[in-house]
């Protein structure tokens, strides 16, 4: 550094101090970016169109393949969900296919290939011959021309339809039907131009000139089948046909998650409700392609069948309950001409899992009853007494009476202006008794729970009285009846529960709702409610799938991925008390000692049941008839199944007992099922 040390820089403030290498630098780069640009501009003026052109004519996609639906297993194991498959012809559209050429294919491949044609219109038959460039000359000759080409088309159309359809032959009407499918693609999609049915010789004369046809393959598809049985159809619902395509209330959803417009998906019940589960993960295909010809297609991802559900139900059971259910309702219907139909659930009352969904549905006109295991769910009918333990605990839990003070007189309540409204035993006054709430439901007294309701409503009776009752008295009593699940949806694993159905808040009609004779309930509300008793207070949401699973290799049933948990809605939470006199009162109905007992047709039944029967007053029109229910669970100390029944439309000038018989039949499938 010495050699420095003494020298002096003068500095010409003037000049410019950038040294000459930085400014033989600058100007490099100036030389390179002049040449980029250049080159740019070359390449986008000279060869541009070239370079675009050669960007159309080859590409490389990757086109989507529909995979098998998961199936449905019942508790056991045994198939109630299939998948059938079937060798299909199918289409992939290239880019950019012109009508002309697929108009040609499939005029080809009509040759070998036969569909049905019972859903061609005219303006689908004069599609495919306009598709035809001579045709299409021909017609234009034909119609005054337009600058519009829509509206030119639509005359030449207009012209077809009006002229030729009529003639066309049934050579025509089938390829027609061939291109309207093939014309249903979009760009390197594939669609079923024949998804079943395909004959041996079908395949081999396709398969012999397949190179003939771009586009066209013999390919797989598949159909849900029910290898054993059809008795819980209702409530496995089903999915759409190819030929139903997409629900359209919801298509654009569904074709923004990656659905075809010809996909089947899950349409209703089961199928619809776990639809993201049964669906599966579509393949994945790369395509590529020349000038819009498909040349090559290679398999990435051969896609992942759905999963698998397996549901709570025991399908022999089933079977059995749905027999019951048959048999009984048309005993009931032989003679009750305004019966339409009975129903049942049974469950657990622990976990809320459905062992059995059965209903049947009579027609008045006909009297032909057929399965209808979905209006356990979607029907509401008017119950009667089955709900007076639900009185009876809102009346301790209002506090106007209590477990060791419940004690009232059955009498005929006369108010001002009304007829009396009476107990089934004390019609006229002369058998009045004095009953505690247990008591009250073991006779199912009418006039014991009107006078809890007025009670709650802060009303004192007095015969002749007129009732003064404030309206709030219906959303007390309802209130109490939504905690155990009456008049609100259970929350069950299944589209289109119903909330049943709730009257107007005419005062007097607050007394007959206390004893189950104004508002409607659905047969899976009655089952919560009774199953909520039985359990000491949960609110436990049905369910009738216990898990979803994986398959093995093999296409058995594979791993367990995921346990469907209980679900509780709500907690009733009182004394244990207050479940004592309503759990007393339900044995009591059975094994009671009052005269007027009204389960004693249930006393034989082993383990020992406890039960709540009902008996509402309805009308067909004019007509006087009767509902007859029954909520039961057993065994009474310890309860591992519930069980709700419905009769509506009985002739009620008989007796029948037939809610209770059929109830001995369950509890005899039960235990020979659930012992297995």
């Amino acid at each position: 550094m010495k050699l420095f040390k003494n020298i002096k820089i003068n500095r010409d403030p003037n000049k410019s101090h950038i040294p000459f290498r930085l400014n033989f630098l600058f100007f490099i780069v100036f030389l390179l970016f002049a040449a980029l640009i250049a080159q740019l501009a070359y390449l986008q003026v000279d060869y541009g169109q070239k370079f675009r052109s050669e960007v159309n004519s080859a590409n490389n996609t990757t086109a989507t393949g529909n995979v098998q639906r998961g199936s449905v297993y019942d508790s056991t194991g045994r198939v109630l969900v299939g998948n059938k498959s079937h060798q299909a012809i199918q289409y992939t559209k290239g880019l950019s296919v012109a009508s002309t050429k697929m108009y040609e294919v499939a005029n080809k491949l009509g040759e070998y290939l036969t569909i049905s044609t019972d859903t061609l219109t005219d303006r689908n038959l004069a599609d495919y011959y306009l598709a035809g460039a001579s045709n299409l000359k021909a017609v234009a000759k034909k119609v005054t021309t337009s600058t519009d080409e829509t509206v030119l088309y639509a005359r030449e159309v207009a012209y077809v339809e009006k002229n030729l359809t009529s003639n066309m032959t049934s050579t025509q009407k089938n390829a027609a039907a061939i291109y309207y499918k093939m014309s249903s693609a979009y760009s390197l999609s594939t669609v079923n131009i024949k998804s079943t049915g395909v004959t041996s010789t079908e395949l081999a004369e396709i398969g012999e000139h397949q190179s003939q046809m771009p586009g066209i393959k013999v390919g797989t598809s598949w159909t849900r089948s029910y290898p054993n049985g059809t008795d819980l159809s209702s409530v496995l619902g089903t999915v759409t046909t190819e030929k139903q395509g997409l629900p359209s209330d919801n298509i654009k959803t569904l074709l923004a998650e990656g659905y075809s417009r010809d996909d089947s998906v899950g349409q209703s019940q089961l199928e619809k409700q776990y639809e993201n589960v049964l669906r599966g993960t579509k393949s994945q295909t790369e395509v590529k392609t020349q000038d819009g010809v498909i040349q090559k297609e290679i398999k990435k991802y051969g896609g992942q069948k759905g999963d698998n559900v397996q549901l709570t139900i025991n399908s022999k059971f089933q079977e059995k309950v749905q027999n019951i259910i048959m048999s009984a309702a048309k005993t009931a219907g032989s003679g009750n001409p305004y019966s339409p139909g009975a129903y049942a659930v049974v469950l657990n009352p622990s976990t809320g899992a459905v062992y059995a969904l059965a209903g049947a549905s009579r027609n008045l006109s006909t009297g032909k009853v057929t399965e209808n295991a979905l209006g356990t769910i979607n029907q509401s009918f008017v119950m009667g007494s089955v709900v007076k333990g639900a009185t009876v605990m809102g009346a301790l839990q209002d506090g106007v009476i209590t477990p060791t003070n419940s004690t009232l007189t059955d009498t005929p309540i006369k108010l001002a202006g009304t007829a009396a409204k009476t107990s089934w035993f004390n019609k006229t006054g002369a058998t009045s008794l004095s009953l505690n709430a247990s008591t009250a439901m073991e006779v199912s007294s009418n006039s014991y729970m009107m006078q809890l309701a007025m009670k709650e409503g802060n009303f004192t009776y007095a015969s002749g009285k007129a009732l003064t009752m404030s309206t709030s008295v219906f959303s007390k009593l309802r209130g109490y009846f939504n905690e155990f699940g009456l008049g609100v949806k259970t929350g069950i694993d299944l589209p289109g529960e119903a909330t049943g159905y709730q009257g107007t808040n005419e005062i007097g009609k607050a007394l007959d709702l206390s004893y189950g004779n104004y508002d409607a309930y659905t047969t899976v509300q009655v089952a919560q409610y009774i199953a909520t008793m039985a359990n000491g207070g949960s609110r436990i949401a049905p369910h009738v799938v216990s898990a979803i699973t994986g398959t093995n290799s093999d296409g058995t049933q594979g791993a367990v991925k995921t346990n469907v948990k209980s679900r509780v809605l709500n907690t009733i939470d009182v004394p244990s008390s207050y479940f004592d006199v309503v759990h007393q009162g339900y044995w009591d109905v059975v094994h009671g000692t009052s005269t007027y007992k009204t389960g004693s047709t249930l006393a034989s039944i082993t383990p020992a049941v406890a039960a709540k029967s009902g008996t509402a007053e309805t009308f067909h029109g004019t007509t006087a008839t009767e509902t007859l229910s029954l909520a039961t669970y057993a065994p009474y100390k310890n309860p591992k199944v519930a069980i709700a029944i419905v009769f509506p439309g009985m002739n009620n000038s008989t007796e029948s007992k037939i809610n209770m018989v059929t109830a001995q039949e369950i509890y005899s499938a039960f235990w020979k099922y659930y012992n297995k």
